[in-house]
């Protein structure tokens, strides 16, 4: 008998392929674009990251013979002085019992939600919340909840009607501050009088507060900071102008997530001397008010100049205008681009379906002659 002719195989990446021509028709398909025009997009917004400031302390450090590298995992050698003393300086700063230093805030959100709670308790979660949070629920051993966005009687809800079936375990309530692609503000203190009638723990995500509201700069959940129930997430990639995040609780969370949290434990140390830099910019937020309020200033005047356009006025420095349908928001964005304005498009799914949009984000590498000119262009652009 003849042998059967083998079938030939297929391109080795043509799924991957077709997944992507899918998200061309949709009008989603991402690309890498450089930085190019006036800042109306990045989250830098103290301008802090080109701050001489940070650049000295950098040199500085780097006289002091702090390396650029940390060799390993903070559990190996990667350790370095400079990390344990902006865990210090920052645990003081905000108020609270311990710090601990991550390299990002997508990996410190993971792992808290991945490695605190426990089997048995349930988390409830505003349906807004990050992807980094996602990603700890798609790993916790905990039940999960979605409740409506800033909807402090959903949570409440959601954990009587736990407990009334019978659960005994822990409950945790997981919420932004501010959130990235809305603007909007959560409702902390009514959040926190929920936490407190349920013995509820919080894990508050303060990434887009942290550095623009507060005193001194210290987010919109400080007065929580120091509660035994309170876990909060600060990035320093933001307002701070630098990178990594930084988780203050108790000190048996510090410890229990050098013990137990794996993108703590398995990940090298960040460098060092961005540790030196996060310090500086600590001491920026204290001894630099002018920037938030410079910043506080761009945000009314922005407010009033971009609302007649259908931007939402958020109260906070970011500003959504929402345009529903892919194909266009993505033009929009591209012609304000082309006319020297940064502004990017967000589609689904980092937003809900039929609410893309043009994040406007405030940044004092802009100014207020800036804010004008994008509201005339946004109105030709518009029609």
């Amino acid at each position: 008998m003849g042998q059967t002719p083998t079938r030939p195989a297929p391109p080795l990446w043509r799924a991957h392929t077709a997944d992507l021509a899918a998200l061309g028709e949709k009008a989603r398909l991402r690309a890498l674009a450089p930085r190019r025009g006036v800042d109306f997009s990045s989250n830098d917004y103290l301008a802090m990251s080109g701050a001489p400031r940070l650049a000295a302390a950098v040199q500085d450090a780097i006289a002091r013979g702090v390396p650029l590298g940390s060799g390993g995992s903070r559990l190996l050698r990667g350790n370095d002085p400079e990390h344990e003393l902006l865990e210090e300086e920052a645990a003081r700063f905000f108020g609270s019992e311990s710090a601990l230093f991550f390299s990002s805030g997508y990996a410190a959100n993971g792992a808290l939600l991945a490695t605190l709670p426990q089997r048995g308790d349930l988390i409830v979660h505003d349906e807004l919340v990050h992807a980094s949070m996602h990603e700890g629920l798609r790993l916790t051993r905990a039940s999960a909840v979605s409740v409506a966005h800033n909807d402090a009687q959903a949570f409440d809800d959601a954990a009587r009607a736990w407990r009334a079936r019978g659960h005994t375990g822990r409950i945790w309530l997981t919420f932004e501050t501010l959130y990235s692609m809305d603007g909007d503000m959560a409702p902390v203190a009514e959040l926190a009088a929920v936490a407190q009638r349920h013995d509820a723990v919080m894990l508050i995500d303060e990434a887009h507060a942290t550095g623009v509201f507060g005193r001194d700069g210290r987010g919109l959940a400080a007065e929580l900071d120091g509660r035994p129930d309170t876990i909060v997430l600060r990035t320093c990639g933001k307002a701070l102008g630098c990178e990594g995040a930084l988780v203050l609780g108790p000190r048996v969370v510090r410890d229990f997530l050098v013990n137990r949290g794996r993108p703590f434990i398995f990940s090298t140390a960040p460098s060092p001397l961005i540790a030196a830099a996060v310090r500086e910019a600590l001491r920026m937020l204290a001894q630099e008010p002018g920037r938030r309020e410079r910043l506080h200033a761009l945000i009314g005047h922005a407010e009033r100049a971009l609302r007649r356009h259908g931007a939402l006025a958020t109260g906070s420095q970011i500003l959504p205008l929402i345009l529903h349908d892919d194909a266009r928001t993505m033009d929009v964005a591209s012609r304000l681009q082309q006319a020297g304005f940064d502004v990017r498009g967000i589609r689904p799914p980092t937003v809900p379906q039929g609410t893309s949009r043009l994040r406007i984000s405030l940044t004092l590498n802009a100014t207020a002659d800036d804010v004008d000119a994008l509201a005339r262009t946004l109105g030709e652009t518009l029609g």
